[in-house]
C-alpha cells in the first residue's frame, strides 16, 4: 500500500450522531465516540421498525414473496425469490431448469443495476468532490480516461460536462448536492480535479445506464420494481421462451457489460488509486457468504451454485469453512424487543419492546444475527473472499488483477477500500458469467424443454429455508407452516442485519460498529468518514443528515449526496 496519502485527522474528542444516515434504504442513525480525531466507540441503531414477520403470520404462503418485496425499495426481487426458495424448500421438491436459469438471470441484472447505482449514486460522492471538477483540465482528463479504458472521450465532452456542472452551481439549485461535505472544500477528499471531472461525468452517464439494467429485469420479470414471476415451483413468464424477449434482453445486457467494463471498473480503480490509503481502515474479522446462482435443476442446493457458500474467520482466506445453516442464531438483548436469548430463526419470535432513542443498552430495531457465536460481515467482500479462498476460476484471478493494478497486498481487502472494491469485482465476474447463462438458457430452449414451472400444493407443517446472496449479502428468509398450511411463523435474516446490527448477547458489537473503531475523522461537524465506511456496506436511498455534537447539544442540518 502507498504511504504517500496522509489521511486527514482532527484532535476533536467527543460525540458525533449522524441521524439519518441518509443515501441507504430505510432509516439509520450511528451514533460514535471520538478521542483524539479517532473514533473509539460506536453504536449502529436501525430507527425504522418493520414487523412484516408479525403481518405475515396466518397467510398463505405463497402470497409472502409479495409482501417481503415490500421490505426494500431497490433489491425487491431478491426477497421475493428468498421467500419463494423458503417455500420451495418446504415443498421439498426439484423445480424446472428453466425457472432457475430464468432466475439467475434476473438476479444478475439486479446484480449489475444494484451495484452501479451504488458506486456512483450513492458511495462515490463520499470521495468525489464534484465541484473540484471545475477545476479540472479537460485535455488532461481525456488522456487519463484514455489510459485507463476503450471508452472513447474527448476533451469536448468535459467541457461540456464542466459547462453542466458550472451552470448548475450558478444557479445556486445544486438539488441532491446542496449542503454536501465537500462544498467549500474538505480536508478529506484527496483526488485530483481531472479524476474528479472524469467520476462525475460518469455518475451522468451511470443515471442513465442505471434505467437500462432495471428495464432488463423487467424483460423476463414482467416490472421491475416488484417483479410478479416467481411462484413456489417456478417462473411464469412464458414470453420469456420467445426469442424476441431472449434478444431484448441480451441486447440490454450488453449494453451494461460494456459500461461496466470501460467505465465503473476503471473508474473505480481510478478512485481507488487516490484514497489507498483508505486500505488501513473499516476491517472486520469475520465473513460468511450464502453462495449464488445454482446450477440449472439444482436450485435447492447450495453447493451447486456459481459462487459457493463459505465462512472465513480471523481473516484467514486460505482456510474457507463450509457453511453450516444450523449455526445462525438472533440475539435481541440490545434491540427494541422482548428476550434475552439468542434463537434460531425457526424459534424466533418479534415482539417489539422499545425503550428510548439514545439508549445505550437497548438501541435499536435490528436484530443481532450471529454465525457460530460470531459477527460476521456478509456482501460482495465476504463472497469474494471465500470465493478467493476456493480458488475460484474467475474470481481469483479478478481480485490478483485488482490488487496488483493498486500495487496492494491482501491485508488491503479487510478495510473500506477492500469493501468498495470487492463489489466492483463482484460485479465484472458476474457481468461476465450472465453472457454464459443467456447461451446456456437458449440452448436448453432449443433441445425442446418449454418447462418453466411445476405445480405443487402449499405443505401443511412444514419447514423450509430460503438462502440468497444478494448484493448487499447473505439474506435468509425462514418458514414454518401450521396444520392449514398457513404461515405459522416468518423471518427475515437480511444483509443489513448482519452487517449493521446491534451488540449481542454477549456484548459482541456489529460488523459495522466494528468497522469503524479505529477510523480517522477530519471534521465532527461534516464527518464523511463515517459514511465512507457505512456506505461500503450498501445501503441506500438519499434524504438528509443531522450531526448533533453529543456535548453541545447543538445541531448542523446538512443534505447529503
Amino acid at each position: 500500500m502507498s504511504q504517500s496519502i496522509k489521511t486527514a485527522q482532527s484532535n476533536y474528542t467527543g460525540s458525533v450522531v449522524v441521524d439519518p444516515l441518509t443515501r441507504i434504504e430505510g432509516h439509520l442513525r450511528v451514533e460514535v465516540e471520538v478521542e483524539n480525531g479517532k473514533i473509539k466507540e460506536a453504536r449502529s441503531c436501525g430507527t425504522l421498525f418493520r414487523g412484516l414477520e408479525i403481518i405475515l403470520k396466518g397467510r398463505d404462503p405463497r402470497d409472502a414473496q409479495h409482501f417481503t418485496q415490500r421490505t426494500c425499495g431497490v433489491c425487491t426481487y431478491i426477497h421475493g425469490l428468498a421467500s419463494t426458495r423458503a417455500l420451495e424448500d418446504a415443498i421439498n421438491k426439484p423445480i424446472p431448469a428453466n425457472a432457475t436459469f430464468i432466475r439467475n438471470l434476473v438476479l444478475g441484472m439486479q446484480f449489475l443495476h444494484d451495484h452501479v447505482v451504488h458506486f456512483y449514486h450513492l458511495h462515490a460522492l463520499d470521495f468525489v468532490d464534484v465541484t473540484a471538477a471545475l477545476q479540472a483540465d479537460p485535455a488532461k482528463a481525456a488522456k487519463i480516461a484514455a489510459s485507463i479504458s476503450k471508452r472513447k472521450v474527448t476533451a469536448d465532452d468535459y467541457k461540456a460536462v464542466q459547462a453542466k456542472l458550472k451552470a448548475f452551481v450558478d444557479s445556486g439549485q445544486l438539488g441532491p448536492f446542496t449542503n454536501a461535505y465537500f462544498l467549500g472544500g474538505h480536508p478529506a477528499y484527496q483526488l485530483d480535479p481531472e479524476v474528479n471531472l472524469i467520476a462525475t461525468a460518469d455518475y451522468l452517464k451511470a443515471l442513465h445506464v442505471q434505467v437500462e439494467a432495471a428495464r432488463g429485469m423487467a424483460v423476463f420479470g414482467a416490472k421491475n420494481p416488484h417483479t410478479q414471476f416467481t411462484v413456489g415451483g417456478g417462473v411464469t413468464c412464458y414470453e420469456a421462451l420467445t426469442l424476441a424477449r431472449i434478444n431484448e434482453f441480451r441486447e440490454i445486457y450488453k449494453k451494461t457489460k460494456d459500461f461496466i467494463e470501460q467505465y465503473y471498473i476503471p473508474d473505480l480503480l481510478a478512485v481507488a488509486e487516490g484514497y489507498k490509503n483508505w486500505a488501513s481502515f473499516g476491517g472486520t474479522q469475520h465473513f460468511m457468504a450464502f453462495g449464488e446462482f445454482p446450477a440449472a435443476g439444482g436450485e435447492r442446493d447450495l453447493n451447486s451454485r456459481w459462487l459457493k457458500p463459505g465462512v472465513i474467520y480471523n481473516r484467514m482466506i486460505t482456510d474457507a469453512q463450509k457453511f453450516d445453516p444450523t449455526k445462525i442464531a438472533e440475539h435481541v438483548r440490545h434491540s427494541w424487543y422482548k428476550g434475552d436469548k439468542a434463537m434460531s430463526p425457526y424459534q424466533d419470535e418479534t415482539r417489539p419492546a422499545f425503550t428510548q432513542l439514545g439508549d445505550k443498552d437497548r438501541y435499536s430495531w435490528l436484530k443481532a444475527p450471529r454465525y457460530d457465536n460470531r459477527a460476521v460481515e456478509t456482501g460482495p467482500l465476504a463472497q469474494m473472499l471465500v470465493a478467493y479462498a476456493q480458488n475460484h476460476k474467475t474470481v481469483k484471478p479478478l481480485v490478483d488483477h485488482v490488487l496488483k493494478s493498486l500495487s496492494v497486498g491482501h491485508g488491503a481487502l479487510f478495510s473500506t477500500l477492500g469493501r468498495t472494491v470487492a463489489r466492483g469485482i463482484e460485479t465484472l465476474a458476474i457481468a461476465q458469467r450472465v453472457e454464459t447463462w443467456l447461451n446456456e438458457y437458449e440452448a436448453n430452449i432449443g433441445k425442446g424443454d418449454k418447462k418453466i414451472a411445476a405445480d405443487y400444493e402449499t405443505p401443511k407443517n412444514a419447514k423450509g429455508v430460503g438462502f440468497l446472496n444478494a448484493p448487499r449479502g447473505g439474506l435468509s428468509h425462514w418458514l414454518r407452516t401450521d396444520e392449514n398450511g398457513k404461515i405459522a411463523n416468518f423471518q427475515l435474516v437480511v444483509p443489513t442485519t448482519w452487517n449493521l446490527g446491534p451488540r449481542d448477547g454477549k456484548n459482541v458489537p456489529g460488523a459495522a460498529e466494528e468497522a469503524l473503531v479505529g477510523t480517522p475523522v477530519a471534521d465532527p461537524k461534516r464527518p464523511v468518514e463515517i459514511l465512507r465506511t457505512i456506505h461500503s456496506f450498501d445501503p441506500c436511498i438519499a434524504c438528509a443528515v443531522h450531526v448533533i455534537d453529543g456535548q453541545t447539544n447543538e445541531v448542523h442540518k446538512f443534505k447529503v449526496l
